[in-house]
């Protein structure tokens, strides 16, 4: 287990941490730039049932794109078993968040209801 004590572990540690700090100002002008180039309209805060919509269409491609590969690998077309595996694995968990945001949804609403008004 290596310290940090001593004049060469404390300049090690901070020529480190020098480094990270560099590599944040970088990204974040990177993400500066980029966000200055997307249209305004991206900015404004979506409704609730637009962002919900948007998350589930996302998840149904995930779904269709894991079938589609599924299908291709099945009629013995190129397509690398790794590939299959990973876009199942994707759509897999993107259906198990749907399904946790959707118990939570339904939890919040039935304490909403038992509420004394």
């Amino acid at each position: 287990m290596s310290t940090i004590s001593g004049p060469m572990g404390v300049d090690r540690v901070m020529a480190l941490r020098a480094q990270i700090l560099e590599r944040n100002q970088a990204l974040s002008k990177a993400n500066a730039a980029a966000g200055a180039d997307a249209p305004a309209a991206a900015s404004k805060p979506a409704s609730f049932a637009a962002s919900m919509e948007d998350a589930l269409k996302a998840v149904n491609q995930g779904q269709e794109q894991a079938s589609k590969l599924s299908e291709a690998y099945e009629r013995g077309e190129n397509i690398d078993i790794a590939k299959v595996m990973l876009a199942r694995q994707q759509a897999s968990v993107g259906f198990e968040a749907t399904l946790q945001v959707r118990n939570k949804i339904l939890s919040a609403y039935k304490d909403i209801m038992s509420m004394p008004v």
